[in-house]
C-alpha cells in the first residue's frame, strides 16, 4: 500500500520539512525506525464525512459521454478558505438550481509554484494572493467543500508532488500537475528542466498509488507561449507516457486543452486530433481567454458563448467556463453566471457531426507534427502512427530512460515555443498567428532538429523577428516580482522595446523586488520595469525603489511596472481610478502600463521618460 508515495516521502524529507515550514501545515514525517507518519490511506476514503476520490469524478466524465452535454469544471479560489467557500456556494446554488453536479477547480496560491526549500524567502515574500493556501485546502474541506461537487486543486510548479501530498491529507479528489513538460516551465522558479520533469513524475506516482484524479497535461499553456497545437500534443502524449509508467489508471487522467472560438472547424479538427489520439480518459476544453479584455464585457461573454459551442460538438468531457470579468478571480456570483450561460448553450446547441474535408487536413497537420515530434525525441528510427501511441507502447520505456529523452528533447530545441522561458533551453522557433486563427511557423524557424516537410508554415507575409545590436545607450532590466510566473506582459515589453533598439536584460519570472533592483545597480541600467499579475503590486514595487535607495541609486534609475493591482474582480476598478486620478505614486513607480497598454503609449512614454532623464543628468 502506497509504496511509491512512503519512498518519495523518504527521498524527499527535507523538502517536506521545508514545506511544512513554509506554508504552515503538517506534513508527513519520517520516524526513528524508518516508518512513515502522518499519511492518510488512499482513496477511496471519508473525510470529512463524504466518502472521496477520483473515481467519483470519473463518474462525471461517464455521464458526459452518455449525454453528450460537458460537465462544468470552474475555477475559484480566493485567498481564505471561509471566503473561497462564501462565493463557491454563491457558484454552487446555481449549478443546483440547474440540477447540475460540477468538478470544481480551486485555484490555489501562486508561492506553490516555488520550491519551499530552495525559495523560502520568496515565498515568504509573495503570500495570501492567487488563490488558497495549503493550509485553506485542509480547512476549506473542514468547512463543508466537496460534499456534492468534487474539488481539484493546482499543483504546478518546481515541487507538484508536495502540494499533491498535501491535496491529499486535505480531502481533494483530483489535482493536477501540468505543464509536465512543457519547455517553458524548464528554469521557471528555482529547478531546471531536468528537476522539473523528474518531480512531476514523482506527483503522477502519488496520484497513481492514491486514485487522484489527474490533469496530466495541459495544451493550453504551450498555446500562452505562442506554441503550435501539433507541439502541445506531443508534449501531452510525452507525459502520457509518464502516467502510464507511474501505475496511473487510464480513468483516473486527464488532458487540457484550449479552443480559440475564432475558426470552428480548425478546433473541431484539434479536438478531433487530442481525442484520436491521447490515452486519458477525459478531455477538459477550456476557452482561450483575451489577454486584454474589451471595455463592453458583454462581447467577452460572447465569444465565451462561440467555445462552449465548439465544446459541445467536439464532445468535450469537461468545460472551463469563464466569467467576463477584466481581472483572475470572479465572484461566485459571476461564475454562477457563467455555468448558467454554458449551460443553456450546451442545452439549446443541436449536437451535429460536421463533416468538411478541411477538418481532416487540419487534423493531419496537427498529427503529423506531433508524430515528428516524438519520433525524433524519442530517438526512434520511424515515423510512428496515432494509434501506436498506446499503453504498450509506452510500456517498454523506463523511466530514467523516457525523462532523459524528454530533457534531451527540450534542451536541445526538439520542443520549443517562441516565448518558452526555460533558462537552460535553446531558442530558435518563431510563429505567427495566421488569419484562420492557427499558429504556424516562419520559414526557417520551425523547432531545431525536426523535419520542416513534417510541420506546417504560414503564407502571409510575417517576417521574423531578428535579433540585432541595440542601436540606443540605455539599458533596461525587465522581471516579474514575487511568485509570478506570467511573464506574457513582460515578454511583450522586451519585445517592443529590443525592436526600438534598447539593451533589454531580461530576468523573467519570479524574482525578489531587491534582486531586480541590485540587478539593475550591476548593469548600469537606465530603467526598471516589473510586472505582477496577482494584486501584489502594492507590496512588492516600492520595495524596488527602496533598494535603489539603499545603494544611492533612485534618483538615478526610473521604475515602471504593469500587471494588475487587485486580483479580485470587485476591487480592481477602485485601483484603476486611483492611476487615473492620483497617478501611480502609491506602488512607488513612475508609470503604470496595465493590460491593454498600446505599443505606441508604452515606447513614447519609455522615450519621453528617458531623454527627459538625461536632461537632468546633463543640467546637473
Amino acid at each position: 500500500m502506497q509504496e511509491k508515495t512512503q519512498k518519495i516521502i523518504l527521498q524527499d524529507n527535507e523538502s517536506l520539512r521545508a514545506y511544512e515550514k513554509a506554508f504552515g501545515v503538517p506534513m508527513p514525517s519520517v520516524g526513528p525506525d524508518g516508518s512513515i507518519n502522518g499519511l492518510p490511506g488512499p482513496y477511496p476514503r471519508v473525510v470529512a464525512g463524504v466518502e472521496r476520490g477520483g473515481y467519483r469524478i470519473y463518474e462525471l466524465s461517464k455521464k458526459a459521454k452518455a449525454t453528450s452535454i460537458p460537465i462544468m469544471n470552474p475555477i475559484l479560489g480566493r485567498n481564505t478558505a471561509e471566503e473561497t467557500y462564501k462565493e463557491a456556494l454563491d457558484m454552487y446554488a446555481v449549478a443546483e438550481n440547474l440540477g447540475l453536479d460540477i468538478f470544481h477547480f480551486v485555484h490555489a496560491e501562486a508561492t506553490r509554484h516555488i520550491d519551499p526549500l530552495e525559495g523560502f524567502e520568496l515565498i515568504e515574500q509573495s503570500r495570501g494572493k492567487g488563490g488558497i493556501t495549503p493550509i485553506g485546502e485542509r480547512r476549506l474541506v473542514e468547512i463543508g467543500a466537496g460534499v456534492r461537487h468534487p474539488m481539484r486543486i493546482n499543483a504546478t510548479g518546481d515541487t507538484p508532488h508536495l502540494s499533491i501530498l498535501n491535496a491529499l491529507i486535505a480531502g481533494f479528489d483530483g489535482t493536477d500537475i501540468g505543464p509536465v513538460i512543457h519547455v517553458h516551465f524548464g528554469g521557471r522558479g528555482i529547478h531546471n528542466y531536468h528537476t522539473k520533469v523528474l518531480n512531476g513524475y514523482k506527483a503522477l506516482e502519488i496520484c497513481a498509488d492514491n486514485n487522484m484524479f489527474v490533469q496530466i497535461e495541459s495544451h493550453k499553456h504551450l498555446n500562452n507561449i505562442d506554441g503550435t497545437d501539433g507541439m502541445a500534443l506531443a508534449m501531452c502524449l510525452l507525459a502520457e507516457g509518464l502516467a502510464i509508467i507511474s501505475g496511473l489508471p487510464r480513468e483516473l487522467g486527464a488532458i487540457q486543452m484550449n479552443v480559440a472560438g475564432i475558426n470552428l472547424l480548425a478546433d473541431l479538427a484539434l479536438m478531433q486530433a487530442f481525442k484520436e489520439t491521447i490515452w486519458s480518459g477525459s478531455l477538459i476544453v477550456v476557452p482561450e481567454t483575451f489577454q486584454s479584455p474589451p471595455k463592453d464585457l458583454i462581447a467577452e461573454a460572447a465569444h465565451f458563448a462561440r467555445m462552449a459551442i465548439i465544446a459541445k460538438l467536439g464532445g468535450a468531457d469537461f468545460f472551463r467556463p469563464k466569467a467576463a470579468e477584466s481581472v483572475g478571480i470572479p465572484t461566485g456570483a459571476s461564475m454562477g453566471k457563467s455555468i448558467w450561460a454554458a449551460q443553456d448553450v450546451f442545452a439549446h446547441t443541436y449536437k451535429v457531426s460536421i463533416n468538411d474535408p478541411y477538418i481532416d487536413e487540419r487534423k493531419e497537420e496537427i498529427l503529423r507534427e506531433s508524430m515528428e515530434v516524438l519520433e525524433k525525441v524519442l530517438g526512434l528510427n520511424y515515423t510512428p502512427a496515432p494509434n501506436e501511441i498506446n499503453e504498450k507502447f509506452w510500456r517498454r520505456y523506463e523511466v530514467e530512460t523516457l525523462i532523459e529523452k524528454i530533457v534531451t528533447g527540450g534542451k536541445s530545441g526538439l520542443m520549443d515555443a517562441p516565448k518558452a522561458g526555460g533558462w537552460d533551453l535553446k531558442r530558435h522557433v518563431q510563429t505567427h498567428r495566421d488569419p484562420d486563427a492557427i499558429r504556424r511557423y516562419l520559414d526557417g524557424y520551425s523547432p531545431l532538429g525536426l523535419n520542416p516537410a513534417k510541420c506546417a508554415f504560414t503564407t502571409t507575409d510575417a517576417k521574423p523577428v531578428l535579433s540585432k545590436l541595440p542601436t540606443r545607450k540605455q539599458k533596461i532590466v525587465l522581471a516579474t516580482v514575487g511568485a509570478d510566473a506570467h511573464v506574457s506582459g513582460v515578454n511583450w515589453a522586451r519585445q517592443n522595446l529590443e525592436k526600438a533598439g534598447f539593451e533589454v536584460v531580461f530576468l523573467r519570472g519570479m524574482n525578489l523586488p531587491e534582486t531586480v533592483a541590485e540587478v539593475a545597480a550591476e548593469s548600469k541600467a537606465d530603467l526598471i520595469g516589473v510586472s505582477n499579475l496577482l494584486g501584489l503590486g502594492q507590496a512588492l514595487f516600492p520595495r524596488v525603489g527602496q533598494r535603489l535607495t539603499e545603494l544611492g541609486l533612485r534618483d538615478k534609475i526610473i521604475v515602471v511596472a504593469g500587471g494588475r493591482i487587485s486580483e479580485k474582480e470587485e476591487e480592481h476598478s477602485f485601483f484603476e481610478d486611483k492611476i487615473r486620478t492620483q497617478g501611480p505614486g502609491f506602488l512607488g513607480v513612475e508609470a503604470f502600463f496595465g493590460p491593454g497598454t498600446e505599443e505606441k503609449e508604452f515606447l513614447n512614454w519609455i522615450e519621453n521618460a528617458l531623454e527627459a532623464k538625461q536632461c537632468i543628468g546633463a543640467a546637473k
